[in-house]
């Protein structure tokens, strides 16, 4: 029933009873008169004698059909404040008018009215589009918006059905940049790290991938080829070997073919914040997730992240061998580095050459010109002069986020791997493809031939868990709680996510 027709009721009601009340008071004044013309004129006709027990009654009549007329006029009151409002909002009005239009229109097409609660959920987006669009100090209700959850409850309250409450936006998902450079016979080494990076990471990734131009549509074959279930996690941007300063031949030879494209990716992806770059012989054995978070525990000053080379001096390269300057005292290895581009961009580094300081772009071939016959292992030598006279821009992280064989091929010298398990493993040093160290082969194979959506369990831990028996001889493969500790405990946690989770919302 709409407020007027209700309305329109209770104002008929006042009505009759004021025409009772009148009737009753009139019956009253001519008994009355009758009585008194009985008295003076003596004449025999019928009159209207009450007596006090009548007299009392009637009134007591008349005082009730004034306490009904007082609690219709009330409640009239109430309906006219609260319902006035919802009725007379200049949102609901222009929603009712929409949708009079539309059914006009919609009569010529002969198509069906708009249902009720329709109406009402476009008067409540245009609510809070309005809510939204005004200023907070320009109305009462952007106090209540603002106020939280209390303020919006009493609205709804308040309009009923109309208004409903207000939802906060969700946040633009996050995602995670990851980059790779590879040139030569590496294709299914550099698929390899991006299956594992997928296998394990909640968040969508954007895969950087610079490659030499043969080897461009072989890396989008192969993606192309992956299931949409795992496509839909990731998208790919595939670049040329391109160097921005200096001789580009001469940057190709200074390690492996292509390697020194890593210190120019701040240059290059300039519309980039952050990213991870990793060599195309590492292993995620846990989500990308939990390297990218240490992204938060930078402090001010710190631009990028990696691991020391070596755990222990006395065995360490830099600290035998190195003729140039390095960070701290074993250096740092670049096989896993963790960037913040946009500070990166903006710093200007401190050098032995230009007391100013240069900015990255500047500083690299300068750097190489001076260093070049004295760096063995190529841009991590440049990675290391940089970071020794800036070591306030570098944040180090354990060694089990980046665990070569140089950590067990002398003996265990990873306390944090021996306690949490590895992290990324990275087969340096060919061991992926040789017999070296078959530790590390294993589980490069059990995820290279991991087919997507098969049991986990089934088809990647336990073919790694008993291939790893045939390793328990060999330096590596003595300590097996190293490689699969962490890797376990992902999959239990991936195993939890996908099945258990989806099975609690049934029961």
């Amino acid at each position: 029933m709409d407020v007027q027709q209700l309305l329109s009721i209770i104002i008929i009601i006042i009505i009759i009873i004021c025409r009772k009340k009148e009737c009753e008071r009139g019956a009253v004044t001519k008994c009355q008169r009758g009585l008194l013309s009985v008295g003076r004129r003596h004449e025999r006709r019928p009159v209207c004698l009450f007596q006090p027990q009548q007299r009392v009654a009637l009134a007591m009549r008349i005082h009730c059909k004034v306490v009904v007329i007082a609690v219709c006029f009330g409640v009239f009151l109430l309906l006219y404040f609260l319902g006035g409002n919802a009725a007379d909002d200049p949102l609901l009005q222009e929603v009712v008018e929409e949708e009079k239009e539309a059914k006009k229109g919609g009569n010529s097409s002969r198509s069906p009215p708009e249902p009720r609660r329709d109406v009402a959920a476009k008067f409540a987006k245009k609510s809070v589009a309005r809510a939204e669009a005004e200023p907070l100090g320009g109305r009462k209700e952007g106090r209540a918006i603002n106020g939280g959850a209390a303020g919006v409850n009493a609205k709804s309250k308040r309009r009923g059905n109309v208004a409903r409450p207000v939802t906060k936006r969700k946040r633009a998902e996050e995602v995670m940049h990851l980059a790779v450079v590879a040139c030569g016979n590496r294709v299914d080494e550099t698929l390899a790290m991006v299956k594992s990076a997928l296998l394990f990471s909640h968040k969508r990734i954007t895969f950087h991938i610079f490659a030499e131009d043969p080897l461009a549509p072989q890396f989008e074959e192969k993606l192309n080829q992956w299931p949409r279930s795992v496509s839909a996690k990731f998208q790919h941007r595939i670049y040329p070997i391109t160097f921005s300063v200096g001789n580009a031949d001469e940057w190709k030879k200074l390690f492996k073919p292509c390697a020194a494209q890593r210190l120019f990716l701040p240059v290059i992806l300039k519309d980039v914040d952050s990213l991870l770059y990793v060599d195309t012989d590492v292993l995620f054995l846990r989500p990308m997730d939990d390297i990218w978070s240490l992204l938060k525990s930078f402090n001010g000053t710190q631009l990028a992240a990696m691991a020391p080379e070596h755990e222990v001096p006395k065995i360490g390269w830099y600290s035998r061998f190195a003729r140039h300057p390095f960070y701290g005292v074993t250096g740092v290895n670049s096989g896993v580095m963790l960037m913040n581009l946009t500070r990166i961009r903006s710093t200007m580094f401190k050098n032995s050459m230009i007391p100013s300081g240069l900015s990255w772009e500047d500083i690299l071939h300068p750097l190489y010109q001076k260093y070049k016959n004295h760096i063995t292992w190529g841009d991590q030598d440049l990675l290391n002069i940089i970071f020794h006279y800036n070591p306030e821009c570098l944040f180090i992280f354990p060694c089990q986020w980046n665990y070569r064989p140089d950590h067990c091929m002398y003996g265990s010298n990873c306390k944090g791997a021996e306690e949490e398990g590895v992290s990324i493993l990275h087969g340096n040093r060919g061991v992926y493809h040789d017999d070296k160290q078959p530790a590390f082969k294993v589980v490069y194979d059990a995820i290279r031939d991991f087919p997507f959506e098969d049991n986990m369990f089934q088809s990647l831990f336990y073919p790694i868990q008993t291939k790893f028996l045939d390793t328990v001889n060999t330096l590596c493969g003595r300590i097996p709680q190293v490689f699969l500790k962490q890797i376990e405990k992902t999959m239990r946690k991936v195993f939890e996510d996908k099945v258990v989770r989806r099975v609690r919302p049934h029961k």
